[in-house]
């Protein structure tokens, strides 16, 4: 028995190494016979031809796939162009202003008349700067921000996250070095550490947690003239500070209701392909990027394909970027009609999702860093409105499970702020007023009249008409947020 099966084993691996030589062989005639197909010296293109003549139905196809998927980097983009003429350090209105490659900083919570970023909160002192690292590397200080939550967001074109400074990564108070993709500097003796970005242009927002209070209006004070950006030509090793409310203030205009518009379908394919150049193709994407240049290219050379360029864009912007304002069309969907993410600021190739955020609440964070939670409804299903009241009830012990805080926010239709008598925008961690039920449970009543005496502590202020959304964050949030077993309450309509 033992060697008819030692004589089966042989048998088994002659077969085996025989079909092995044949197909070996079929896959050498496949080849030959290619190579006889085509002449010997011929080099498949890596791209599109740009030399032929293409009609309009196609360059209306790739121009409505490229402004979706490009959307965001043009968004980014143009934010740069908005701050390459600022040469000093101001607040203009509610606007912060800073020249390229340096930061500004508020010293309280934004003003809600502020229009420039969707979804801006009232729980952390904001900063913010455009990077230009084509230009030359920056130095970000980080100081002793002692028990005080704080995170810095850096992203780059593609509003993904490069870099990692906060509470949550125990980073030390320090010098960092944001540097380009082509930079090949030296790095001087005092960095702590130095983060390269894929792209030269990008974005830095420091968020450090304030509650709302005057004593700690007060006290973040002092820490806060030292969260500074600059070139690196000026870095000595010494920590500057700025006297952040001393900057120049400049008379702002009315923002109006909208965000402020980054990204145009009759400017967008001129920009492109400049925005490209930044943004390197990530594996993959090479064919997509020949393919759109190709068109822009062609359309240079013919009016009425860069009509039907602005078109298609156009159509785009309407059809398929508008309704994306709309936290329910899109997101991962939760319990109670919730939605969240759990890509935020690692978008990769995930398009959809980076566009849908971009349009809605660009510049979010790593999930690690931040999980959001978004709502436009009730837990029956309907759209929340300001002639409606509604609770959300967080159970005994069943707050957001945070290591740094947790908010509540109420936004318009356009996703921004409307003033109330209240001067009260969000509910949270920073609110040391809020009363619990008996039970030990935490309800917070949204409505736009206020409900009775003993809870308006707890009342979050709706819009005086119309619809409006719900937006949780969770800073710093503990495992069971990131790995998406907890998630909200329902939003509950009072009848």
């Amino acid at each position: 028995m033992k060697y008819f099966l030692i004589l089966s084993i042989a048998i088994f691996l002659l077969v085996a190494c025989s079909q092995n030589r044949e197909n070996a062989a079929v896959v050498a005639d496949s080849a030959k016979s290619n190579s006889a197909a085509a002449p010997e010296g011929t080099v498949i293109p890596a791209g599109a031809d740009t030399s032929v003549k293409i009609t309009e139905a196609y360059a209306r196809l790739v121009a409505k796939d490229a402004y979706f998927w490009a959307w965001p980097l043009v968004n980014m983009y143009n934010r740069r162009m908005a701050f390459k003429d600022v040469k000093e350090l101001a607040l203009a209105g509610p606007l912060i202003m800073a020249p390229l490659n340096r930061f500004a900083m508020l010293t309280d919570y934004v003003i809600p008349t502020e229009r420039a970023i969707a979804c801006p909160n009232q729980d952390v002192v904001y900063g913010i700067g455009c990077l230009a690292l084509d230009q030359t590397p920056v130095v970000i200080q980080v100081p002793d921000f002692g028990d005080r939550f704080w995170v810095y967001q850096i992203v780059d074109l593609r509003t993904d996250g490069f870099a990692q400074l906060g509470k949550m990564y125990d980073a030390k108070p320090g010098f960092y070095l944001l540097a380009g993709p082509d930079w090949n500097g030296n790095i001087p003796q005092g960095i702590t550490k130095v983060f390269r970005s894929s792209t030269n242009t990008g974005l830095v927002g420091p968020r450090v947690f304030m509650d709302d209070t005057p004593e700690d209006r007060k006290a973040i004070q002092e820490v806060l003239k030292s969260v500074v950006m600059y070139p690196l030509e000026e870095f000595d090793g010494k920590m500057k500070t700025i006297a952040w409310a001393d900057i120049k203030k400049l008379p702002g205009g009315d923002g109006g209701k909208e965000e402020a518009v980054w990204v145009k379908p009759e400017t967008f394919f001129d920009e492109l392909p400049t925005v490209l150049n930044d943004a390197r193709p990530l594996p993959g994407e090479e064919a997509r990027y020949s393919q759109v240049l190709a068109v822009i290219s062609a359309a240079r050379k013919n009016p009425d394909l860069k009509k039907a360029l602005i078109s298609a864009a156009t159509e785009a912007d309407q059809q398929v970027i508008k309704p994306l304002m709309e936290f329910r069309n899109w997101g991962i969907q939760l319990p109670h009609h919730w939605s969240s993410v759990k890509n935020g600021a690692s978008w990769g190739t995930d398009y959809f999702t980076r566009t849908a955020v971009a349009k809605s609440n660009i510049l979010v964070n790593n999930p690690n860093e931040t999980r959001y939670f978004y709502q436009d409804l009730d837990s029956s299903g309907k759209r929340l409105n300001n002639g409606n009241r509604y609770t959300l009830t967080f159970a005994k012990d069943a707050l957001p499970p945070v290591n740094g805080f947790w908010s509540l926010t109420l936004y318009n239709q356009h996703h921004f702020f409307e003033i109330n008598k209240l001067n009260r925008y969000s509910l949270g961690t920073k609110n040391k007023s809020m009363k619990k039920n008996d039970d030990g449970s935490l309800t917070i009543y949204v409505q736009a009249n206020p409900p009775a005496e003993e809870w308006q502590s707890n009342w979050l202020p709706a819009v005086e008409k119309g619809d409006f959304s719900l937006y949780l964050r969770t800073y710093w949030p503990k495992e069971t947020v990131v790995n998406g077993t907890w998630s909200p309450p329902a939003v509950v309509r009072i009848k």
